[in-house]
């Protein structure tokens, strides 16, 4: 068997960095772990090649070469996702669908052979069989989750590694929330389910070994779930394999804001290497957070949370919503200022949306103000249900706030928020300096420092920080190139929601 592995391109929105990449010239952001996770799951002599569209084009060989293909994608991914699919169809090939986006959705592509949904430990096997045996079905799916302990190491050699600006391994899967716009615990599960310690040290001297030195994600929804579990083994196993090696790979991850309680957590995690999370924020407003399902963010002082975490030494990244029911026009306001008081440079803001699975999903159908599916980007000013506020009033006040927000001005300004707050670890501090970062910086001089109308806060930022937190200029220009990519996706976006809403 010759198995295609094709992964689709991501438009250009703020998760894609795409123009940031280019200041280090790589072509993705992240591999397609889902995909070279499931390679490893294979049979043996099955003969495997990997496309992702995001680091080089499909080309009429990769199709005239394989027996089958297999896509995995996201919900953003989808048109990206059709294209291939009929390209592959086009010349007769068997194709087989799987991942987030078939998952939720498999009914909207007639067209694919196989679907082989949730997760693959238990639903690529049967599929497998079946296929071996001639009587391969239409759907494979299960009500079931794995014991991810016997998920098998990504197989990376499938990529070319250097196009990418980060690798990923996964730790853990499921969520304990019950946010009511989240579609995670549909797909995985509220019961956290954890790789061992020995796995995630495998696969990271695996990469290691394959020579990389760059950061890692570790994918995970909620890395502190299991907090006595990360004090007593992962964080100590890290940390020690990291002095036993010299390593200085930086890790960054997703988690809840009541990390903040926690001191002794934090300061494993710094020493262990992470510089960087995600939370999700979503809004300053205690209703709406109490009508989603929120309960962790509330009655809790988040601002003082995120200058902890900052002041620990990891620079926190926000995820925020406007468009919730209980939203009135004064939200756009209390937005911003509570980013621009928060120091989150990265503040990643959209309009509600409902996706498939989850309890807003169903909510919006049985109230007749569902629209339609779900674009997947939840930052390009539009939504797929009718919301509680004026639809052109959230239009007009989204697309003033992102305005307002990524202004240099003011983006500028949180990135000296943050600056002032953050305590760049000893790790970091110590950090070999690589020749990526210095080509990264010489291209903004020009780009940004020269051409860019953004200039003048640019090298303001700059001078302050090498007289202020002279350890932290790397990621001053990290932050300067963002605010490229995120204003380049602004204008991008905003310019399509100048017309009115339907």
């Amino acid at each position: 068997m010759k198995l295609l592995l094709l992964y689709p391109e991501f438009p250009d929105t703020f998760w894609s960095f795409k123009h940031a990449l280019k200041f280090v010239r790589k072509n993705a952001s992240l591999p397609p772990l889902g995909l070279v996770t499931v390679a490893a799951m294979l049979p043996e002599n099955w003969q495997q090649r990997l496309v992702d569209l995001n680091v080089r084009p499909l080309k009429p060989d990769d199709l005239a070469w394989a027996d089958m293909v297999f896509i995995s994608a996201m919900g953003v991914q989808q048109e990206s996702a059709r294209d291939l699919i009929a390209q592959c169809k086009a010349t007769g090939i068997t194709v087989v669908a799987g991942g987030p986006l078939f998952t939720t959705g498999n009914e909207q592509f007639p067209e694919v052979d196989h679907f082989v949904l949730n997760e693959a430990e238990l639903t690529l096997p049967l599929f497998i069989e079946d296929l071996k045996n001639g009587c391969a079905k239409k759907l494979y799916a299960t009500a079931e989750f794995p014991d991810i302990t016997r998920t098998p190491a990504p197989k990376w050699e499938l990529l070319d590694m250097q196009k990418y600006a980060s690798m990923a391994i996964q730790f853990s899967r499921g969520c304990p929330y019950h946010c009511d716009f989240c579609n995670v615990t549909t797909l995985f599960g509220h019961k956290i389910r954890t790789k061992t310690t020995t796995q995630i040290i495998t696969e990271l001297e695996r990469l290691r070994g394959m020579g990389w030195r760059d950061s890692v994600f570790f994918v995970d929804d909620n890395f502190i779930a299991h907090k006595s579990y990360l004090k007593k083994e992962l964080l100590p196993e890290l940390i020690a394999w990291r002095e036993s090696n010299g390593v200085s790979t930086k890790f960054y991850t997703e988690c809840s804001i009541n990390l903040a309680d926690d001191a002794e957590l934090m300061d494993l995690m710094v020493r262990a290497g992470f510089n960087q999370v995600f939370i999700g924020i979503e809004t300053p407003d205690d209703k709406a957070l109490q009508a989603c399902g929120k309960q962790h963010n509330r009655s809790r002082n988040m601002l003082e949370n995120i200058r902890r975490i900052q002041n620990a030494g990891m620079e926190v990244q926000g995820g925020f919503i406007v468009g919730f029911d209980s939203d009135t026009p004064s939200i756009f306001q209390k937005q911003i200022e509570f980013i621009q008081k928060s120091g989150i440079v990265t503040a990643m803001v959209g309009v509600l949306q409902a996706l498939p699975g989850t309890k807003l999903y169903d909510r919006m159908k049985s109230e007749g103000r569902l629209l339609h599916n779900s674009s997947g980007d939840n930052a390009d000013s539009n939504t797929n249900i009718i919301p509680a506020m004026d639809p052109d009033m959230l239009k007009k006040g989204y697309r003033e706030m992102m305005t307002h927000l990524y202004a240099p001005k003011h983006y500028y300004k949180r990135i000296r928020t943050l600056l002032q707050e953050y305590r760049a670890p000893a790790v970091q501090i110590k950090s070999r300096f690589r020749m990526s970062q210095f080509m990264a910086f010489a291209r903004s001089t020009v780009v940004l420092g020269i051409i860019g109308k953004e200039r003048f806060q640019y090298w303001k930022i700059l001078i302050w920080t090498f007289f202020n937190r002279q350890q932290s200029l790397p990621l001053a220009v990290t932050l300067a190139i963002y605010g490229h990519h995120f204003r380049k996706v602004c204008r991008l976006h905003l310019k399509d929601a100048r017309q009115p809403a339907e």
